[in-house]
């Protein structure tokens, strides 16, 4: 039995992407589960998706889709670009497609539409780009946008009570719903931690590709994780999205 691996977001980072892949030494008994935001930040966006596409042909792979692929989704179909993306990494996603063709444009709009707002394993684990705000699940969220933007669930999972028991009346309801959620969405640099973070039952993959962190990878069985460079040092020339 090969390992369930929780990939954090990647950000236009092929680069990380493939030096943390050889150290995690992903096979293909490895079942690839992906949080969403391939694109946006580094200079490699549209080599993120080609390489992803190329990868399920021999991985077996599930790709969450994030807010900013969402966004990515409406330049390509719609040629929108969204002023707040433009400045959040859209110009670097844009300046990748520059030498793509539109038939290549084409399959990579079709990649992103098929991947999957959320995903509950065998397990009863839930993997979702940002999160959820209704206390029956997902499934019956009224928001659909809250999968890619929701920063409740990882807030409360984080600064929750450690002395309320999951019996109380108190426990949140959606921490109740699945055995583990994994998340990406927030960077935990935001908390000074370069590592994935654990609140209650909720887990944070996302350790800041995107600025000045690493990209991550989490065995969910044993909890061990990998990690590439800080992006920074493998793309020394360009500011990602850091300021």
């Amino acid at each position: 039995m090969g390992r369930t691996l929780v990939i954090g977001d990647i950000h236009g980072g092929l680069k990380g992407l493939i030096q943390l892949f050889g150290r995690a030494e992903v096979s293909t008994e490895d079942k690839l589960i992906f949080l969403g935001d391939y694109v946006d930040g580094w200079s490699e966006s549209a080599q993120v998706i080609d390489y992803l596409i190329e990868l399920e042909k021999s991985h077996q792979c599930v790709f969450i889709k994030g807010n900013h692929d969402v966004w990515c989704i409406d330049w390509l179909e719609k040629a929108i670009v969204d002023d707040v993306w433009f400045i959040h990494g859209g110009k670097s996603s844009i300046e990748s497609y520059k030498n793509i063709s539109n038939t290549v444009r084409q399959k990579h709009l079709n990649f992103f539409e098929r991947m999957h707002d959320y995903y509950v394993d065998e397990q009863n684990n839930l993997f979702i780009h940002a999160g959820f705000s209704s206390m029956h699940g997902p499934e019956k969220e009224r928001y659909s946008s809250n999968y890619s933007w929701d920063r409740t669930l990882w807030e409360m999972a984080l600064t929750m009570d450690k002395r309320i028991k999951k019996d109380s009346v108190l426990y949140p309801k959606r921490l109740l719903l699945y055995h583990e959620i994994y998340i990406g969405h927030t960077p935990t640099l935001y908390y000074n931690v370069n590592v994935p973070m654990q609140g209650c039952n909720v887990w944070n993959i996302d350790t800041g590709a995107a600025f000045t962190g690493k990209l991550s990878c989490l065995d969910i069985a044993t909890k061990q994780f990998w990690q590439s460079d800080a992006l920074q040092n493998l793309y020394p020339n360009e500011k990602g999205r850091n300021k």
